[in-house]
């Protein structure tokens, strides 16, 4: 009780000396009572600009906070799209050069089906091989579905043979061009033969 009677007298003070302030800053006892009035309206209204103008200016920093998250957050999203961007890209050019390689393989593979003497086969067989395990060291593997069920999603029929005694239909039979993968995405579809 004493603390609110002690509170209402600091605040009584308070309002009496901005009176006194105001009277000697103005020279209020000079004017007449329709110049106070006058200066009264004034300083409301100057009052009221004042907070309009701290309103709108809160009003655009708030707005300038929620654009700069915003501005954020979609610098965030493009960085992780460029980096998927340029990951994809280098992968994809891998796969091309990769590809393009692929050739050599067929050429030491068809090399290799020839009659050759023990030296040259054992040249080719060497090269057949590095050629393979470097490959192998990028992740890329061969995809040989020889006596598998034809699967278009690692083979494509070139030829369709019919069935010999103990073969089942809808198997490979034969491997014209080797197939490879890079993981689980084709990079060269295997050219079978499949028994029907």
């Amino acid at each position: 009780m004493e603390e609110n009677k002690k509170t209402t007298a600091t605040q009584e003070s308070e309002t009496v000396e901005k009176k006194e302030k105001v009277k000697e800053e103005f020279n209020v006892d000079k004017l007449s009572e329709k110049e106070c009035k006058k200066l009264l309206k004034s300083l409301i209204k100057e009052n009221e600009e004042v907070n309009a103008s701290l309103e709108k200016a809160e009003e655009e920093a708030k707005s300038n906070k929620e654009s700069w998250y915003r501005t954020a957050a979609d610098f965030e999203n493009f960085k992780k799209r460029n980096q998927d961007t340029r990951i994809n890209a280098y992968r994809d050019g891998k796969i091309d050069v990769i590809t393009k390689l692929l050739v050599i393989g067929d050429s030491l593979d068809r090399a290799l089906s020839m009659e050759l003497d023990e030296k040259t086969k054992a040249g080719i067989e060497l090269t057949a091989r590095q050629f393979e395990e470097t490959l192998a060291s990028e992740g890329v593997t061969s995809i040989n579905p020889v006596g598998e069920t034809f699967d278009p999603n690692t083979s494509e029929a070139i030829m369709k043979m019919p069935a010999n005694e103990g073969e089942v239909e809808g198997t490979v039979k034969q491997v014209f061009l080797k197939g490879y993968k890079m993981g689980e995405r084709v990079i060269r579809y295997a050219q079978v033969v499949v028994v029907g």
